[in-house]
């Protein structure tokens, strides 16, 4: 089928991107701190005491919030740090679970937030999952030839991270990621079965550099294929590790 080409994980939810050489998965868990933590605005809903998943709509997003699609990420998994860098704003570390460090961090991000919007309120995890936008812990795949097929229905090209996907694939024709719905994949050592399209939103518009609204992703697909999809949710059903360069191939 093709090979995998790039892997991401965003350790705070709509708040940068970190490249990976290669990454281990588990049954039925999100990718190692993929949206371990989320940004809770000041209307959003969430019970720290039982804290569970809830939708997007109640955390700071790019959606609302363009100008995050301008941060980069890096996480420390051994000490929880996370290191964020920004064109304009530099680069500020912090450890978003000790409540002083997130408040110094809410004050260096006030750049990027309108007055107008809701502002950051906290920062909040789910034990054991990380904050996607689908109810179940999923990982996101992305075939790199669609991509390039959206390019060439706008004339030009733009940056894959605007899609915010964790696996991309390389080496498959256009769209022959939408036959795999329902379909077991083998990548690396890792299986995952295909779930279900993504429906993507305003936050694909952004630059990933400057974070403004600078590309028209949702118009290019509507005008070219009528709808507003692009890439996959899937769920593991058997951990593994995946490297760069690993097939990826439908089980038989």
């Amino acid at each position: 089928m093709g090979r995998v080409a790039a892997l991401w994980r965003h350790p705070i939810k709509s708040h940068g991107r970190e490249a990976l050489q290669s990454v281990t998965l588990s049954r039925g868990q999100t990718m190692p701190w993929d949206r371990h933590w989320a940004v809770l605005s000041g209307i959003g809903a969430f019970d720290t005491e039982q804290p569970e998943w809830v939708p997007c709509k109640n955390f700071m997003i790019g959606t609302n919030t363009p100008g995050l699609a301008g941060l980069s990420s890096q996480l420390n998994e051994a000490t929880g740090q996370v290191t964020l860098t920004h064109a304009t704003l530099g680069t500020y570390q912090f450890h978003p679970e000790i409540p002083d460090e997130a408040t110094g961090f809410f004050e260096w991000i006030a750049p990027l937030t309108p007055t107008q919007r809701p502002q950051p309120a906290r920062i909040v995890a789910v034990p054991g999952r990380g904050m996607t936008d689908s109810e179940y812990p999923s990982i996101s795949i992305m075939n790199t030839a669609s991509h390039r097929a959206v390019e060439a229905q706008l004339g030009f090209e733009f940056e894959p991270e605007r899609w915010r996907g964790n696996i991309w694939i390389d080496g498959l024709s256009a769209w022959e990621e939408w036959g795999w719905i329902g379909k077991e994949l083998r990548i690396g050592s890792a299986t995952l079965i295909v779930r279900e399209r993504i429906q993507r939103c305003l936050h694909t518009t952004a630059n990933p550099k400057t974070g403004k609204r600078d590309v028209d992703t949702l118009g290019a697909l509507k005008q070219g294929w009528g709808h507003h999809d692009f890439g996959l949710y899937s769920e593991v059903v058997a951990g593994g590790r995946i490297d760069l360069g690993d097939q990826a191939e439908e089980n038989a």
